[in-house]
């Protein structure tokens, strides 16, 4: 039994349920679980991929409630950056020089890696590649959201985005093409999941993404974001 795992009990106070929701939610089969020795036990990084899996097949409401679900478990005083915050100016570019899936990963990389907080881009490219093989992150719109299995905290100065665009769409992995791209890289789960879910809200918006295609420059791109996301959160 791993000391890390959740029992029954932190795991409700994790997602912010009650102990019974848990318990009915493993009884039908929609979290994974197993038992050790006559108890209930689940794994944080399959709780993760649960939640990841959740993001990406989740509405705009269902996205809200999980936003709301994640947000209470932040550090006391610590403020919610938004996606505008995190996404250096110097991370964007709407020319990105890649025309394959291999050649986009190694682009978003070096493309993040401009920040200054990737110390193993190497190391990097390599566990995203790994992630791509295992399912692909691309989006039926035309976006793909790529990041490692697990956050690499090691490898990380600090948690911040990457936006690519590719002058024409390129088969990443999901039924069309792909022009669209986002570098997750995050310091831990829960701001993964946190970064995951507000990106999504903003992509489920069809005409910010046909706006992202013809932005003529990476200020307007970050002018985009910022201002949709600012409707966003005065909605909420």
């Amino acid at each position: 039994m791993a000391d890390h795992d959740f029992d029954v009990e932190s795991l409700a106070e994790y997602l912010h349920l009650s102990p019974s929701q848990v318990t009915r939610l493993v009884e039908r089969g929609r979290i994974p679980a197993r038992r050790v020795q006559g108890v209930w036990r689940f794994s944080p990084a399959e709780i993760h991929h649960w939640l990841e899996n959740r993001i990406g097949l989740s509405d705009e409401a269902e996205l809200m409630e999980l936003e709301e679900v994640l947000r209470p478990a932040m550090m006391e005083n610590e403020v919610e950056p938004t996606i505008s915050e995190i996404l250096p100016l110097d991370a964007i570019d709407i020319n990105l020089p890649a025309k394959t899936r291999g050649s986009v990963i190694t682009a978003m990389v070096e493309l993040g890696s401009r920040t200054g907080y990737i110390w193993d881009p190497a190391k990097m490219i390599e566990a995203i590649r790994i992630r791509e093989e295992m399912h692909t992150t691309a989006l039926e719109n035309g976006v793909a959201l790529l990041h490692p299995r697990r956050p690499m905290q090691t490898i990380l100065g600090e948690a911040f985005l990457a936006f690519g665009r590719t002058s024409r769409g390129i088969p990443f992995g999901g039924r069309r093409m792909t022009d669209l791209f986002f570098l997750i890289c995050s310091l831990n789960d829960h701001g993964h999941l946190q970064t995951l879910a507000r990106l999504s809200r903003l992509l489920h918006d069809e005409d910010l993404l046909s706006e992202l295609r013809s932005a003529e420059s990476a200020h307007a791109v970050l002018e985009l974001l910022s201002s949709r996301e600012a409707g966003l959160t005065g909605n909420e």
